[in-house]
């Protein structure tokens, strides 16, 4: 588990993160986020590292940022991946 919620990462910080998390020996379950600033551009980088990686983190806590819709239709869709199950 691994709780960054308030800390303003943006989403350079997440794309850093988003790097880590793809990575296969990367087995984070749960990871929160809530609070950090988070946009569209967060998200795509999200939904990259989870299709690179895709079969470890359960819960995903993206409360309190501004993904905008299109955020949410990326991260949407990045679910629906069957590699994310």
């Amino acid at each position: 588990e691994l709780d960054l919620s308030n800390n303003d990462l943006k989403d350079s910080g997440v794309k850093l993160l988003s790097a880590g998390l793809g990575n296969p020996h990367c087995k984070l379950e749960t990871l929160r986020l809530s609070g950090c600033l988070v946009t569209e551009e967060g998200c795509a980088s999200l939904v990259s590292a989870l299709r690179s990686n895709p079969s470890h983190l359960r819960e995903l806590d993206l409360s309190y940022n501004h993904p905008g819709d299109s955020g949410v239709r990326l991260l949407s869709a990045g679910l629906e991946d069957p590699h994310c199950r």
